[in-house]
This record gives structure tokens, C-alpha cells and sequence, in this order.
């Protein structure tokens, strides 16, 4: 037998025994060693957040090159209303628009026009601001697979008006759309919110979004695979979350864009963000929401970079693309809520991060009377309010006993008022208005119970719910509700929204109904009253659900669609 060499075993004994007490020392430090080799830190600086999130402007060429050839037909004056230019999809990624070009040489005109619908109250009209020579007009609204009926009018400053119906083809719808079958039950077109040219947005959890009108009849589409965020802006532009290429692992650019596809900023974030653990869950760097802030700049929830995800929000300038600001919530809240996490790893909001995920923000709102954000965690079951400036709380609606809260926070704990719920797994948390010490919010409650929830309501219902919050007596009041009734039919274990329309009406989006099988998108009155009843089905597979829906307006009146700027 051979001996054994001591003196060669030594120094491979101190290099494990280095290791040992690096992991030690990384264990006591908050700090974990992920699959990679990287060090993963419980919380991190700002600087260190604002490296990790790796925010770049991004370069437009195609759509540019597009743009500078409308401009140029624009500035040659050689089409005419009797022989306009018209481009379908003049974008590339947004089949049922067109985009019409042409001059007036007598006088400057006002142009408007109707996309005849197949039924009455589906018919999408719009006006173009202002008088012109040089016309440049967006349509939107078209059916696929149709010869759709355009009828465009000038109106002349004299008053004199010429109308002309132009013909404008399109192609069939992709297979993504036609085998997930709309299926509208209900239509009361004289109570629904519609408006000229409203459509019902289906924001798909990932993959494409598309529109309907009350019919279900698909009038818009997006092909760039999106996740999650669709937000219209002030000036009606819309910011979506695609991928750089569809075979990328995450979705990393978030796109400024408009309904014809025409893009105006685009931002990429860092693909490598979160270590081991993102690639483990796919989750991208942005997710979940974002919202425009008066002064123009994006607030956005964000992944840090840290041990943990989902629990930091960042406020983009979009004019210079750099990161002006970051809220860790690691460091306003009590260490125990992360640190001893009651998560279940198998949760499917989770992606099987468990613990990891302890917060969970899905919705921000901003209440400019207060400068004050609204922030909402489904894995907390719990909503907030802090002031945008200094960061200290104003406000915490949890059922989380307020005698386990420390003791500096049990007095920003609201007291429910008779008839109140608990909210838990709660979305899509929303201020409707801000008078004095009175908040109003709106939400969509799940009701599923993750760690603070009400246990013996979960799972039996989901429900669009608004609150009445006392901000100076730290009270909140439940004032309407609508979904209790349907039962556990409409239950929605994750995803879902809840939109209250200009008139009055509410719609809500039960997007993950019967575990996945399909999305349904009801609205409303006030009264409790169905006016509207939309199935999608969808493929839990896919995450081809409907995330969030909205019925928005594609041409606000703040909307002007300008080839040259």
C-alpha cells in the first residue's frame, strides 16, 4: 500500500477550509453564492441598483428609415384627396392601420373619418387637430381579411365639406388570434362605454396583444411578442415591454410606440440581471407595471439585482435615459418580512422563487395632490401609501396584526370600518380622485390568501373592490364591490384588473379564470348591472390569458400623429 502524501493534502485542506468560511462570512453578511459564482447581496446602494438595472437608449433604424419615406411623400405635395397615398400597416407590426397622406392646394382643411362597423355602435371615427394643407391622417380600427369601407371628410375653414369613401384591404388575422375564439354573451351597446373610437384592449400576459370592439371583433394587433405592460400616456402614445428578438429568453425593451406601430423611444435593460435565479424563473427586469409621473419621466417596478426580486420601483427620465431614482422596499419595511418570508415555493405568481419573491409589486399609482405613491404586493396581501419625496410611509392596509408591526409603523396602519375586506393577491391598484384627507382607490382583489390574507374568504370569489381611505384618521371604508355574486366560477388565483370607465361603468378583467382555462371581461354599471361579457379562451401553456384589460380611447384628444418631429 502506498502512503499517503500529508504534505500535498495540506493546501487543498485550506482552500476548503477558505471556502467554508467565505460561505460563513457571505451567510452572516446577507449575502448568498448563487449557481453562477456571484455574490448576491440582501440589499444593495442605489448606484449599485442603477448599474445593475443597465438602462441603454436604443437605436430605431427600421422604423426611422420608414418614417423619413411617409415625411419625404409628405413634403413632395403629389397626392391628392381624389388620389390620396395610402400605406395598411405602415409600421410593420400593426396590420389593421393605415396611414393616408395627401395635399389640399385651395385651402387648408379639417380632416375626419369612419371606419364603417359591421353592426351598429362599432363604427370608429376620428377628427385630425387643426386645420391643414399637408395632411397626414392615422386610421385605425380596420377588420382583417376585409374590404373595409373608409369614409374620409375635409372640412374647409370656409365650412364647405367634400366627402369620399376609400377602399382599404387587409389580410387575414394570425392563427395566435383565430384559435383563441372571442366569444361576446352580452352587449348593451346603449349602457357600455364606447365613445367614437374605444376599443377593448386584450393585454395578454406574454406574446402579442390585440383589441376588440363590442362585437369581439378584432380591430387592432400588435405582432411584437409583449409582456405584461400596455399604459397609454398623456399624449396618447402607448409604452409596451417586447423583446429585443422573440428568441430571447426575457422582455427587455421597453418601447414607446403609438397604435399604427410607429416607435418614438425604446430603452433595453440588462438581459443578465439576477443572477441564477432569473434565469432559473425567466423574469425579466421590468415587469408588472409602470406609470407616467407628471414631470413625463416612467416609474417602473423593477427586479434590483439583489438577493431578492420584485420589490424595488425606478423612475426613468426618458429624455436623457438615465435612472433618476429607486425605492428598495428591503429598506423601508421590517427585515423579518423577507427574511422570514412565508412564500410557498410551489406558488405559481412566484415562478418557483418562494422566498425570494416575498413582496411581489404588480400596480403603482401616483396621487399628484399629495405626492404620494400607491403601491400594491400580492405576496404580502397588502397596499401602501408613501410620500414620493422623503419615502416614508403615510399609510399600510394589511391584515397583518398591528401589534406584530413595529412599533414605529403600527400608526400608519388603516382601521377598517363595518362591512370592510381584507384585499389579498389583490392587482391592479388605481386612485380615482384626491380631495383633502380622502383618498378614493379602485383595485381587483383576487381573494386568494398568501400570507396575510383573510383564509377563510380565500378562493371562494374575486372582485373588483373601491375604497374610501381617511388618510388623517387612518381609516378605510369599502364603498362598492361587484364579482362576490359569481362565486367560485370567476375566482382568479393570480393576474386581473379592474378599470372604472368615464361613465360611471367599471370594467374588470377576471383574467385567470378556472385555473387558466380562461380570461372573462366584464363590465359593469354602478348599480352591479352586466353590460358587457367577454370570454377569451386561453392556454395556461402560452400565458396567452389576459393579464390586464382596458377600454381605451386610440385617439385621445392629446393624440397628433406628426412625421416631422
Amino acid at each position: 500500500m502506498k502512503k499517503t502524501n500529508n504534505k500535498a493534502a495540506i493546501p487543498v485542506i485550506l482552500v476548503l477550509a477558505a471556502c467554508f468560511a467565505s460561505v460563513l462570512f457571505c451567510i452572516h453578511q446577507g449575502i448568498e453564492t448563487t449557481a453562477n459564482g456571484n455574490a448576491k447581496k440582501t440589499t444593495l446602494t442605489n448606484q449599485q441598483i442603477i448599474k445593475n438595472l443597465g438602462v441603454k437608449s436604443v437605436s430605431k433604424t427600421a422604423n426611422d428609415k420608414l418614417t423619413k419615406k411617409y415625411r419625404q411623400i409628405l413634403k413632395q405635395k403629389q397626392y391628392s384627396f381624389s388620389k390620396p397615398y395610402i400605406k395598411v400597416n405602415p409600421y410593420q407590426t400593426s396590420p389593421l392601420t393605415a396611414l393616408m397622406i395627401f395635399h389640399t392646394k385651395e385651402e387648408a382643411a379639417k380632416v375626419s373619418y369612419k371606419v364603417k362597423g359591421k353592426t351598429t355602435g362599432t363604427t370608429i371615427s376620428n377628427t385630425v387637430k387643426g386645420y391643414q394643407t399637408n395632411h397626414q391622417v392615422p386610421i385605425v380600427g380596420l377588420y382583417a381579411n376585409t374590404t373595409n369601407d373608409v369614409e374620409v371628410t375635409l372640412t374647409y375653414k370656409s365650412g364647405k365639406k367634400v366627402t369620399k369613401h376609400f377602399k382599404l384591404k387587409t389580410g387575414k388575422l394570425p392563427k395566435w388570434i383565430t384559435s383563441s375564439k372571442v366569444k361576446v354573451t352580452k352587449n348593451d351597446k346603449s349602457k357600455m362605454q364606447l365613445g367614437n373610437n374605444e376599443l377593448t384592449v386584450l393585454n395578454r400576459t406574454t406574446k402579442q396583444t390585440f383589441a376588440v370592439d363590442a362585437d369581439g371583433q378584432v380591430r387592432w394587433y400588435y405582432s411584437r411578442w409583449n409582456e405584461h405592460m400596455f399604459k397609454q400616456l398623456n399624449n396618447g402614445h402607448i409604452v409596451l415591454l417586447n423583446k429585443i428578438k422573440n428568441s430571447d429568453y426575457r422582455y427587455n425593451l421597453l418601447v414607446e410606440t403609438d397604435y399604427l406601430g410607429r416607435v418614438y423611444r425604446q430603452f433595453s435593460f440588462d438581459k443578465t440581471l439576477g443572477g441564477s435565479y432569473a434565469g432559473t424563473a425567466g423574469l425579466s427586469v421590468v415587469h408588472h407595471d409602470l406609470i407616467e409621473l407628471p414631470n413625463g419621466n416612467w416609474l417602473m417596478t423593477v427586479s434590483d439585482g439583489s438577493k431578492y426580486v420584485e420589490d424595488s420601483v425606478a423612475e426613468l427620465n426618458t429624455k436623457t435615459g438615465k435612472i433618476v431614482k429607486v425605492i428598495d422596499f428591503k429598506k423601508i419595511f421590517p427585515a423579518s418580512m423577507y427574511k422570514q418570508s412565508k412564500i410557498k415555493a410551489a406558488d405559481s405568481a412566484t415562478k418557483g422563487l418562494g422566498l425570494l419573491d416575498w413582496l411581489h409589486i404588480n400596480s403603482l399609482s401616483y396621487d399628484e395632490k399629495t405626492n404620494s405613491l400607491l403601491v400594491s404586493s400580492r405576496n404580502q396581501d397588502m397596499i401602501w401609501s408613501i410620500n414620493y419625496k422623503t419615502n416614508k410611509l403615510n399609510w399600510i392596509y394589511s391584515s397583518k396584526a398591528k401589534a406584530s408591526w413595529p412599533k414605529s409603523m403600527r400608526k400608519y396602519i388603516l382601521t377598517r370600518q363595518a362591512g370592510t375586506q381584507y384585499t389579498c393577491g389583490q392587482h391592479a391598484l388605481t386612485l380615482l380622485s384626491s380631495t383633502g384627507s380622502t383618498q378614493r382607490v379602485l383595485l381587483y382583489d383576487n381573494n386568494i390568501a398568501v400570507t396575510n390574507g383573510n383564509k377563510k374568504t380565500s378562493g371562494k370569489y374575486s372582485q373588483a373592490v373601491e375604497y374610501e381611505i381617511d388618510t388623517v384618521k387612518h381609516t378605510i371604508k369599502q364603498v362598492w364591490s361587484y364579482g362576490k355574486s359569481l362565486g367560485k366560477q370567476n375566482f382568479t388565483l393570480i393576474i386581473g384588473n379592474a378599470q372604472r370607465l368615464s361613465n360611471g361603468n367599471t370594467l374588470i378583467d377576471f383574467g385567470y379564470r378556472q385555473n387558466g382555462k380562461s380570461s372573462n371581461i366584464i363590465e359593469v354599471t354602478s348599480q352591479g348591472e352586466q353590460v358587457f361579457n367577454l370570454v377569451l379562451p386561453a392556454n395556461d401553456n402560452n400565458k396567452t390569458y389576459a393579464y390586464r384589460a382596458y377600454r381605451l380611447q386610440f385617439f385621445p384628444s392629446n393624440y397628433v400623429f406628426d412625421l416631422n418631429r
